[in-house]
């Protein structure tokens, strides 16, 4: 399995991305999606078929029509290719109602599945992935690029069922009447080759820059509605108003071209189609003039070749139609073909709840070059409250992520129980901690939901005391709809103390052996302080603790103290012991507390 120590980094999505060749994405796409709905793809190519075999049959009814009924004066003829021609409208309409149906589901469900499988891959995603994707970019990917691929499929299969085979049988129709006015109307069409490929070319590199953008409008959105108070308070209102309309301009200018770019093919077939019926208008009213050829089978042979180039201008612009979905195919298989650095690996056991203690061997670390830890020792007891303190930048948070392996070190060990947690179940691993962070991570749904996150195994009586022992149970009392009040958006419907106290109350009814304090009280004023820290206090009763906290008078209590500075542990002990030393922390505690 792939371990972020020894498997090299991944290349860059924008180089995978130009990597793909077009057969290559639709093989792909073939197997992984459209396949197992194949007989359904089949009946709609099937109903497409008729419906372009319908435009035939209606162009070779044109010379009896002609002949019979208007030269001829035939009136039984004219109810024969009267209804005739009824029943062939009756099947187009009906044959189309439902391809269209069958397709559209098709390309629903196939975008609905890339969908699911493009989040579902991104969770198994490392947080080193994350700080260089941000994510608006992802969101596009998710949405927009399943999006853009969409119809594509509908599109292909009309093309080449109903769009190719009309082409084909209105050729063959006309070449059945004259086979040189056919060579004729179509001499043109070998001149096609050479632009169409560079077409497809330009189009493609267009659609990338369209998709690129797109991803930097939707990071901008995002950092502008999750900044907004930042936004107003320091009135930059008009600064991200004209960042915004610089990103999507270049998105216009770029969609603009290659909307055009698109539209070059249909245009190029027009142009040769006029060449053509002009050279079977001259040669076609001459044969016509001296008794060749009758009116009927030059209006016959007129309206195939008119009819043939309505689904020729679309079959060429289905190159572009295809470029711009193998543009957004591209990027969703630069996901997709991301492996996950942090994996369980083969046959690995499940921690022992039971042995908790934490030991950090020489541990090293690395973003973009900078360290962030730089050989880091120490040993957390099993039981006691361990805390982590030091100026910024000293490596603290990266502590914790290292152990829950968000992140995996470059070199040393980080061990739980004894076992380093790199040889341990990925799942198991993360269920033995609870964390509580200054920015407690709610999510838009009920608080019920944003305590128990999916679990219905939870007694009611557990939850119940949980939430009296997160200090909660006021606080739903004066809440519309209690327990099942919305949270709002990221908890936005509470404030940031009734947060904190779900974020307890979730940790409690996770009920994991270890549990992981980062900063949770530092947002807080000093009534809700008391009463989170109250609750603090009864969740780590019995517990491995860890804590992580600028504020030192909140670790004065701590069993143990590190002292971190650039990610190495300077000083540890007691919070007396290390004022009797007078060294970083003692520094630390006259900064905070004198006055």
């Amino acid at each position: 399995m792939p371990d972020s120590r020894t498997t090299p980094p991944a290349p860059p999505l924008q180089d995978r991305e130009r990597s793909y060749a077009s057969r290559e994405l639709a093989g792909r796409m073939w197997r992984d999606y459209l396949r197992a709905r194949a007989p359904r793809l089949a009946l709609g190519f099937l109903l497409m078929i008729l419906e372009g075999a319908t435009l035939a049959a209606m162009a070779r009814l044109v010379q009896p029509a002609f002949d019979r009924m208007f030269a001829g004066r035939d009136m039984a003829a004219v109810w024969q290719i009267a209804a005739l021609l009824f029943g062939l409208f009756l099947v187009r309409a009906a044959t189309s109602l439902l391809s269209r149906a069958i397709l559209t589901r098709v390309a629903l469900e196939t975008s609905t599945a890339m969908q699911t499988d493009l989040l579902s891959h991104l969770l198994t995603l490392d947080g080193r992935f994350y700080q260089s994707n941000p994510p608006g970019a992802l969101i596009e990917r998710v949405q927009g690029d399943t999006i853009a691929v969409q119809g594509v499929w509908a599109t292909v299969i009309t093309g080449l069922g109903r769009d190719l085979v009309s082409v084909v049988a209105l050729a063959a129709v006309a070449f059945s009447i004259d086979p040189y006015w056919t060579l004729a109307a179509f001499v043109g069409i070998p001149l096609l080759i050479v632009p169409s490929r560079m077409i497809q070319r330009y189009v493609r590199a267009k659609v990338n820059q369209v998709r690129s953008q797109s991803g930097r409008r939707a990071t901008r959105l995002d950092e502008v509605f999750h900044g907004i108070a930042a936004v107003k308070l320091n009135g930059i209102e008009d600064l991200q108003r004209e960042r915004f309309r610089a990103v999507v301009d270049r998105i216009v200018n770029a969609e603009v071209k290659a909307e055009v770019s698109r539209g070059a093919m249909p245009a190029l077939i027009d142009i040769i189609g006029g060449i053509g019926i002009v050279l079977v208008l001259v040669v076609g009213a001459h044969q016509i003039m001296e008794g060749g050829r009758t009116v009927g089978e030059f209006m016959a042979f007129f309206t195939a070749i008119g009819l043939t180039f309505q689904p020729l201008r679309r079959l060429g612009a289905l190159a572009g139609t295809w470029q711009t979905a193998a543009a957004s195919l591209a990027r969703i298989y630069a996901i997709l073909d991301t492996p996950p650095s942090i994996v369980s690996p083969p046959g690995a056991p499940m921690p022992d709840r039971t042995r908790t203690d934490i030991e950090f061997r020489d541990v090293r670390l690395s973003f973009g070059g900078l360290p962030a830890l730089n050989g880091l020792s120490f040993r957390a007891a099993a039981g006691r409250t361990t805390a982590i303190v030091g100026p910024s930048g000293a490596g603290k948070s990266t502590v914790f992520n290292l152990l829950t392996r968000l992140i995996d070190a470059d070199s040393g060990e980080v061990l739980l129980g004894g076992r380093p947690v790199g040889t341990l179940d990925l799942a198991g691993l993360r269920a033995m901690f609870s964390v509580v962070s200054q920015e407690s991570a709610l999510f838009d749904e009920s608080i019920r939901e944003n305590i128990l996150l999916g679990r219905r195994d939870v007694p009611a009586g557990a939850l119940e005391a949980a939430l009296e022992a997160a200090h909660l149970t006021e606080v739903l009392a004066g809440l519309p709809g209690g327990l099942d009040a919305p949270a709002g958006p990221r908890g936005s419907a509470l404030s940031g103390g009734q947060r904190q106290r779900v974020a307890i109350a979730r940790a409690l009814v996770r009920n994991a052996p270890v549990l992981l304090l980062d900063e949770a009280t530092s947002a807080l004023d000093a009534a809700a302080e008391a009463a989170v820290t109250d609750a603090l206090q009864r969740l780590s009763a019995g517990r491995t603790t860890l804590v992580i906290a600028h504020r030192l008078a909140t670790v004065r209590r701590a069993d143990h103290i590190l002292v971190l500075d650039r990610g190495r542990l300077v000083e540890e002990g007691t919070h007396d012991q290390l004022l009797a030393r007078d060294g970083l922390y003692a520094g630390l505690c006259r900064l905070q507390f004198t006055d």
